[in-house]
């Protein structure tokens, strides 16, 4: 905290403001991000800030107060900058770091998840990174994992002072994800430890205190089980909270009530066409079979008949190792995107540490690591039942299958990285907005659709329709469970019959919903604000209009909300004097 408070006192009570001078305010960026560090250094390892990684803090009222007296002195010094002198790039900064230190106050003293939400004590997240992530000697890492768990039995113990009215489905959450990491702790450690040279006498300390960490967890799992609570709260956020969290972790021009008003509508408008095609595409596969009146029923049978074309259970990663490189010649051939070939694509089987879950995931470098590499995580079908890997295969059928391609790797969530990579500020990378991150890979497929990609057939159409309603209803469902009394029985119906998911697929989006909130809001809030700044920069430059400067504008400001970049993009040129 020195540098930051040493700062501030050399600019006196009255003196003049900071902000005539960008080179300032990347020094204060600098000592700001280290003090954050330091304060939350389970963070700062995840981003690849490894000056921390000995440190564990022991949540508890102290560290909270510690918290607010950090974001109370940083917003001050905030202050001291004239925003509007600062160049686009460090106003998005100052607005991100600005948004971010009065989300974490409205954390403490007004969401208060840590009376109510146990899976927010957990430590074995960063644990593993540790272990997993190559960045040091393995030496070097098992020393700062057995220095880590100093604090282990203890921050159990306050995770327990804390809790005052636990929600059933997180405590559910918190019993199942601290049971299922405690490996970790329990052998992964000592099974590293054997791979080093470290003196047996300091290994056996290590696997002792490694011990002493497992019955702490363990111990709270049980409290946990044992814990009576005839009145717990709800899992709903409620409306007033959930707009707050809403503005603070989207960062939208609209509300959340705004934005799932438009979703309803965008649910209406998907449905017309999707009937509109499935009607001209019923004689191409059912002949002269009757057509049902029930538009739902419908288009129903009409994606339920094109799932069958799948690819087979063993075929599910070199399927996704073919479509990469035909969606980088699409991508080059329309004249889309500039790709980079020196930042490339590994297509690897999912690590044994993120499985769990099949389908596909991004891993990109992270903002202190830009020239790591990013990987296309692919989960194996191997073990499955027919029945479970149909099922799956019939959700990702051929035509998914090319669209998850788009929306995870080309042009969507990696060339989205790589891009933002390339912007200088560490802050949009360690702040990336969420909704900018999936809002891009949603707007990425409509537009290589846009553009001729699967040969304008209807049948790609009706399959990304079906795709994008998942979008569509993440966000009804996230706001009327949480701002409202949508049932379970509601939820499921409506994923089932008007978003045609298959009943595994609603069942974990129930699950999904009743342990998180907001985040579901995320892709259809970024793609529609995307999209509604397309259509404005559009009028703005006129004739001028190309997609790809477009596309290379928008990407060239990091992971910002779309919000600060369209303040940026539409802005007036300056007048010369």
């Amino acid at each position: 905290m020195v540098a930051l408070t040493g700062c501030k006192k050399d600019m006196g009570g009255s003196g003049p403001m900071m902000g005539k001078d960008d080179a300032a305010f990347t020094i204060y960026e600098n000592n700001f991000l280290d003090a954050l560090w330091k304060r939350n250094p389970d963070w700062a390892t995840s981003v690849g800030y490894h000056k921390y990684d000995s440190l564990l803090y022991i949540p508890n009222e102290q560290s909270r107060q510690k918290m607010l007296e950090f974001a109370k002195v940083e917003i001050d010094s905030l202050s001291r900058f004239e925003v509007n002198s600062l160049t686009d790039a460090n106003k998005i900064d100052y607005k991100m770091m600005q948004n971010q230190l009065e989300y974490a106050q409205w954390q403490i003293q007004q969401l208060k998840a840590y009376e109510w939400d146990p899976s927010s004590y957990n430590v074995i997240g960063t644990f593993a990174y540790i272990l997993n992530e190559h960045y040091a000697p393995l030496t070097k890492r098992l020393r700062n994992f057995y220095q880590r768990m100093t604090n282990v039995p203890l921050y159990y113990k306050e995770a327990q002072k804390q809790i005052k009215n636990p929600v059933a489905e997180l405590t559910s959450l918190a019993i199942e994800q601290n049971l299922g990491g405690v490996d970790v702790i329990e052998k992964d450690f000592a099974d590293s430890l054997k791979k080093t040279d470290i003196p047996k006498a300091e290994q056996k300390l290590m696997t002792d205190r490694a011990a002493l960490c497992v019955q702490a967890i363990k111990s709270y799992t049980e409290w946990l089980k044992a814990l009576k609570n005839d009145h717990p709260r709800s899992f709903r956020l409620g409306k007033d909270l959930y707009e707050d969290k809403f503005k603070y972790e989207i960062v939208s021009a609209s509300s959340a009530q705004q934005v799932f008003n438009a979703a309803v509508q965008r649910k209406k408008y998907l449905h017309g066409e999707m009937a509109k095609i499935s009607r001209q595409l019923w004689p191409k596969y059912f002949g002269s079979k009757t057509m049902p009146t029930d538009t739902l029923v419908l288009i129903s049978a009409m994606i339920d008949t094109l799932s069958s074309k799948h690819v087979k259970p063993n075929e599910f990663q070199s399927a996704i190792e073919q479509l990469i490189p035909k969606l980088n010649t699409f991508v080059k051939t329309k004249d889309l995107l500039t790709l980079d070939p020196t930042k490339p694509l590994i297509i690897r089987k999912e690590p044994g540490y993120m499985a769990g879950v099949a389908g596909a995931s991004m891993s990109g470098p992270g903002p202190y690591d830009k020239a790591g590499n990013s990987y296309f995580n692919v989960g194996s079908l191997s073990g499955w039942s027919k029945e479970k890997a149909e099922s799956y295969l019939r959700e990702y059928n051929q035509y998914i299958l090319q669209i998850l391609c788009i929306h995870e790797a080309v042009p969507g969530h990696y060339v989205q990285g790589v891009y933002a990579n390339k912007a200088p500020s560490i802050i949009k990378s360690v702040f990336g907005n969420g909704a900018m991150n999936e809002g891009w890979a949603v707007y990425t497929e409509q537009m290589m659709l846009d553009n001729g990609y699967g040969n304008n057939e209807p049948e790609m159409l009706l399959m990304w329709y079906k795709w994008h309603l998942r979008s569509v209803c993440n966000t009804i469902l996230d706001y009327s469970v949480h701002s409202g009394s949508m049932t379970k029985e509601q939820a499921i119906k409506m994923l089932t019959t008007e978003a045609f998911q298959q009943q595994a697929e609603a069942d974990g989006k129930w699950k999904r919903v009743s342990v998180s909130s907001v985040q579901l809001t995320s892709y259809y809030t970024g793609y529609k604000e995307i999209m509604d700044l397309r259509e404005a920069y559009k009028l703005k430059v006129g004739d001028k209009y190309k997609l790809k400067e477009f596309n290379e504008k928008f990407l060239s400001y990091g992971s910002a909300p779309v919000k600060f970049i369209k303040d940026a993009m539409l802005a007036k040129a300056p007048v010369a004097k």
